[in-house]
């Protein structure tokens, strides 16, 4: 395989990861708007309880705290690989960025085979068993006022850290073309800056060869 096919593919996994990361944005709205929702009522209580006596469960406090932390887990859950292919992931570079181009590739290509692919592959595997299982027995929040149907949670984490897992193929194929592929040979990185984007920042002097 080329390395221009290794390049496509990863770019087409990007896309991928970011087409989903985009979706699970926008759970940042209705997540905003139920929290705001249940700090309101809660200081005015007598208008939450017209609106179940009037409208039914779906008001009562529980329902809203349960909704509350879905849609945090399906905003975080979404966005991981988006965050990881555009380097907005939480990273303590404390050594990382002194040491030379080829290098930091190499803690890459390390990083992503022996822990973030591996990680969210085996994770994803058994979240798939938990929600199947979830289904599999009809699962329901333990409050009897609260959401119905707990599969469809748990499987979107299970996106999630699949997701996540192509985002870390994605940077994992880019650093393959960077360390076996020409020297000369330039294309967006994800987690890296070229060795003269480096320098252009002040962030690292070009030794000969790097």
């Amino acid at each position: 395989m080329t390395f221009d096919r290794l390049l496509r593919i990863s770019q087409a996994l990007r896309t991928f990861s970011e087409r989903v990361g985009k979706f699970g944005s926008l759970f940042i709205w209705p997540l905003v708007f139920v929290t705001m929702w249940d700090v309101i009522f809660r200081k005015v209580g007598h208008v939450q309880v017209w609106l179940i006596e009037n409208y039914g469960s779906a008001f009562e406090s529980t329902v809203i705290q349960e909704l509350e932390w879905h849609f945090h887990t399906a905003l975080f859950t979404l966005v991981l690989g988006y965050g990881f292919v555009n380097n907005r992931h939480v990273r303590v570079d404390l050594v990382r960025e002194k040491l030379p181009f080829k290098v930091q590739a190499f803690i890459e290509f390390l990083g992503c085979t022996l822990f973030m692919v591996p990680y969210c592959l085996i994770v994803g595997y058994f979240a798939a068993n938990y929600a199947y299982a979830s289904w599999a027995i009809g699962e329901v929040s333990a409050s009897t006022v609260g959401l119905q149907a707990r599969w469809i949670i748990k499987s979107v984490l299970v996106v999630g850290l699949f997701v996540a897992a192509a985002a870390g193929i994605a940077v994992w194929l880019q650093t393959v073309v960077v360390l076996l592929g020409p020297k000369d040979k330039r294309f967006d990185l994800m987690t890296l800056d070229w060795p003269e984007e480096q320098a252009r920042r002040g962030r690292l002097h070009i030794a000969p060869g790097a």
